[in-house]
């Protein structure tokens, strides 16, 4: 039987494609603790740490390039209010308001895969939520009317971006231990409580979980 060079070109390639193919999980779950340093840009109320969970999903298109989904959660966090006159709230205003924030971001991740660490970054854009500013428009402008000169709540929502990255440890050919993510994270709540951007801290840890393919 007579093999001509193209059918053994072809041979090869289909062998390189599938080794190719079997180069990388085809997609990465994550589950983490969170931590949040959030910034108020505000003067009269200081950053706040806020400690949460959540995970990640991840779609890798090739060995080094993936598609994420972040979301996370962080429990309320109770601060003193102490507002002085302003021209949204002429009298100032005292009181704790507490509140929660939630982040859901969507971006690519890069990762460099090796048998003993795999480092990688991420830039991910997309909303947060926090119910603090609706509370401190319930406890500083409803106790007493004409206290503020605005009279519904601020939104909730708001654009939000991480920029940043992280460490995964093999453990076995599925399991992952995350020791550290650290980012940057920028939220735009910007109402008559918070005049800018709040340029916040993050850090999570915990476990990654690879489908599909191989390491």
């Amino acid at each position: 039987m007579k093999i001509t060079k193209s059918t053994l070109l072809g041979a090869v390639l289909l062998l390189a494609t599938a080794v190719w193919a079997q180069d990388f999980p085809r997609a990465e779950v994550a589950v983490d603790y969170s931590y949040a340093r959030y910034a108020p840009s505000a003067a009269y109320t200081q950053g706040h740490s806020l400690n949460g969970a959540g995970g990640a999903a991840v779609y890798n298109i090739n060995r080094y390039l993936g598609i994420k989904m972040d979301l996370q959660g962080y429990g309320s966090n109770t601060s003193r209010f102490v507002i002085p006159s302003t021209v949204n709230i002429p009298g100032g205003g005292t009181a704790n308001v507490s509140g929660n924030l939630f982040t859901y971001l969507f971006g690519p991740q890069v990762k460099l895969r090796t048998p003993k660490l795999q480092p990688w970054g991420q830039l991910l854009f997309g909303g947060a939520h926090s119910n603090v500013y609706g509370n401190a428009f319930k406890n500083i402008c409803q106790p007493l009317p004409g206290a503020c000169r605005f009279s519904t709540a601020p939104a909730g929502n708001a654009f939000a971006m991480a920029f940043g990255g992280g460490v995964d440890i093999p453990i076995t050919n599925t399991i992952s231990f995350r020791p550290g993510e650290v980012d940057y994270l920028l939220t735009n709540f910007r109402n008559q409580f918070n005049g800018s951007n709040q340029n916040n801290f993050r850090y999570s840890a915990g476990v990654n979980f690879s489908f599909g393919g191989g390491k």
